[in-house]
């Protein structure tokens, strides 16, 4: 991000293989990292986003034939904390509202609430991000 200090600026990358633990792989790094970086107070609420997004990208990708890898991108300024989780599938999200009976649906809703706002970006035809933004 141009105008940004560099020195205010931290950014984390974990490249995971599609597989089911992936999600819980992506949560602990981020708790961790989230520790490292002074930011215990985020830890409860990045830990559900993260799980959640990259659920998301694990599943798209795992019904793709080369199962190409997803990777969780977490970056800190001096006002807010991004998560990014980054996928090779060439569909978009879907955000759907769950029924009570549903046994899934609902990690778009928990993202969207227990963030400032989210969202989702196509970078090529076979590349997205779905990333939540959090205050500090």
């Amino acid at each position: 991000m141009a105008g940004i200090d560099t020195a205010l600026r931290r950014t984390s990358v974990l490249e995971l293989a599609p597989l089911p633990g992936a999600a819980s792989c992506a949560r602990l790094h981020a708790v961790h990292v989230l520790h490292e970086w002074g930011l215990r107070a985020l830890a409860d609420d990045t830990a559900l986003i993260v799980s959640e997004l990259i659920t998301n990208a694990a599943e798209a990708s795992i019904m793709l034939p080369e199962r190409p890898p997803v990777t969780l991108r977490l970056l800190a300024g001096e006002t807010s904390l991004v998560i990014e989780a980054w996928d090779s599938s060439p569909l978009d999200i879907e955000p759907r509202q769950a029924s009570p009976e549903d046994e899934s649906g609902r990690g778009l809703a928990v993202v969207a609430g227990l963030s400032m706002r989210w969202g989702c970006q196509r970078t090529g035809y076979r590349q997205k991000v779905v990333w939540a933004e959090l205050a500090l």
